[in-house]
C-alpha cells in the first residue's frame, strides 16, 4: 500500500509516517525541503526515538521522497497511485500544497475510479476539510461532482509533542511516547484504512475540542505565564508554584466546560487532565516557551484555545473564569522580537488600548463579561 504525505518535518516523520510504517504502508514524503528529500532517497529510512528515561528506538523503513518544487510531475504520478493521502504542513501551509493535489486528483479520476481519502494531520479544528476547500477551488463543478463520488476528506484531531531539536543525523525524530490520532468515520470513502494507533469516531467535534481546550490550552500556560515569570523552556516553567497552580486553575475550567458540553464522564476527564499535565512535565520533551507561546494573535482568536474554552465555560455555568482570564492576559501582554505576531499584539496595544485590541482579535462583543473580567485583570 501507498501512502502520500505531505510534510517531511519532525511532526510527519515522527509522528504520523511512523504509524504508516506500522501500518504497512510505503510512505512517499513529499516536501520542499531538498536536503531532507535527498536524505530520504538516500537512506531509506529513519529513527524514531521515544523521548522518555527508557527510551526506545523505531527504524522507520520503506519510505522515499520527493521535492514538489523540482518534480511535481512525480508528486500527481504518485496522487494517481495513492492509497491514502496525509499531510502535516502546517494551517497555513494547505493552502500551498492544494493546488498540486488538485492537479494530481484531476489526473487520478480520468484513469483510476479507487476511493481515496486525504487526511490533514494539522493541529487545527476541521483541516481536512479546508484543504478539501482549497482543492475545489482549483477544479471545475463537474469536477467537483467527481471528487465528492470517490474523494473523501475526513477530519482528524492529532495530538503528539514533537520539540524542537538539532540532530546530527537530519533524519532522526524525537518525539514523546504518547500520541492521539483520532478520526471521523463517516467521512471516509471506501474502505476505512487499518492504521493501529488510529481511533475512529462517529463525531470528531468533542474530540477536538477536548484536545484543543486541554492540550492546546495546557500548553500556552506554562508558555505565556512562563515567559513572563522570565523562564526559557517549558519544563522550567512547570516546576513554578503558580504555573502550577494556573495550569490546574484553568484546565478544570475547560475541563467544566467540555464535561458539560459533551457529557465526559468526569472522574475520565481528570485523569486526561492529569496525563496532559504529566506529559508537560516530561523533560525529555522540554521545549522553548516562545516557541510554544508563538503566534499569539491566532492564539487568541474566537475559535483557539483561550476565548473559546473561556467563553463556552461562560455558558455552561453563568461564572467567570478565574484562571483563564489570567491567560488571557498573559497572552496579550507576551512579547517576544523574533516573533511577528507578539510584535504586531503590542503595536495593536500600543495604538489601541488593551480593550480594543482583545475585542479585534477575539471577536467578542464589546459588552462581553469575559472583556470586563479580562480588564479589570489588566
Amino acid at each position: 500500500m501507498l501512502a502520500v504525505h505531505f510534510g517531511a518535518g519532525n511532526i510527519g516523520r515522527g509522528f504520523i509516517g511512523a504509524l504508516l510504517y506500522q501500518a504497512n504502508y510505503h510512505t512517499t514524503f513529499v516536501d520542499v525541503n531538498e536536503g531532507i528529500i535527498n536524505e530520504i532517497n538516500e537512506k531509506q529510512q529513519y529513527n524514531v526515538v521515544l523521548a522518555a528515561e527508557e527510551s526506545e528506538t523505531l527504524t522507520v523503513k520503506d519510505v522515499s521522497g520527493i521535492n514538489s518544487i523540482t518534480d511535481p510531475d512525480k508528486v500527481i504520478e504518485a496522487i494517481g497511485k495513492a492509497d491514502l493521502i496525509t499531510t502535516a504542513v502546517g494551517p497555513n501551509i494547505l493552502a500551498i500544497i492544494a493546488k498540486l493535489i488538485a492537479e494530481g486528483l484531476q489526473k487520478r479520476i480520468k484513469t483510476n475510479n479507487k476511493a481515496l481519502n486525504i487526511i490533514a494531520c494539522e493541529n487545527m479544528v476541521g483541516g481536512s476539510s479546508l484543504l478539501k476547500e482549497h482543492i475545489y477551488k482549483q477544479v471545475t463543478a463537474d469536477e467537483q461532482q467527481q471528487f465528492d463520488e470517490v474523494f473523501g476528506f475526513p477530519n482528524a484531531a492529532v495530538d503528539r509533542i514533537v520539540p524542537n531539536q538539532v540532530n546530527e543525523d537530519p533524519l532522526l525524530v524525537s518525539v514523546e511516547p504518547y500520541f492521539e490520532w483520532v478520526v471521523e468515520k463517516p467521512a471516509f470513502k471506501g474502505e476505512v484504512p487499518v492504521i493501529d494507533g488510529v481511533t475512529y469516531v462517529e463525531d470528531l467535534t468533542p474530540y477536538i475540542e477536548r484536545k484543543l481546550f486541554t492540550v492546546n490550552t495546557g500548553h500556552v500556560v506554562p508558555a505565556y505565564i512562563g515567559r513572563s515569570l522570565e523562564y526559557a523552556t517549558i519544563n522550567e516553567a512547570m516546576h513554578d508554584e503558580k504555573v502550577q497552580e494556573i495550569i490546574k486553575g484553568a484546565l478544570n475550567e475547560s475541563g467544566e466546560a467540555l464535561i458539560q458540553t459533551y457529557h465526559f464522564d468526569r472522574t475520565e476527564h481528570q485523569n486526561y487532565i492529569d496525563t496532559i499535565i504529566g506529559r508537560f512535565m516530561n523533560p525529555y520533551i522540554s521545549d522553548e516557551v516562545t516557541r510554544v507561546g508563538r503566534g499569539p494573535i491566532r492564539k487568541l482568536g474566537p475559535r483557539d484555545r483561550i476565548i473559546r474554552p473561556a467563553s463556552l465555560y461562560m455558558d455552561v455555568t453563568g461564572n467567570v473564569p478565574t484562571y483563564l482570564v489570567q491567560v488571557i492576559v498573559a497572552a496579550l501582554q507576551y512579547k517576544n522580537a523574533q516573533d511577528e505576531e507578539a510584535v504586531k499584539l503590542q503595536q495593536m496595544i500600543a495604538e489601541q488600548g488593551y480593550e480594543k485590541t482583545l475585542q479585534t482579535i477575539s471577536e467578542l462583543d464589546a459588552n462581553h463579561p469575559l472583556i470586563a473580567a479580562v480588564m479589570k485583570e489588566v
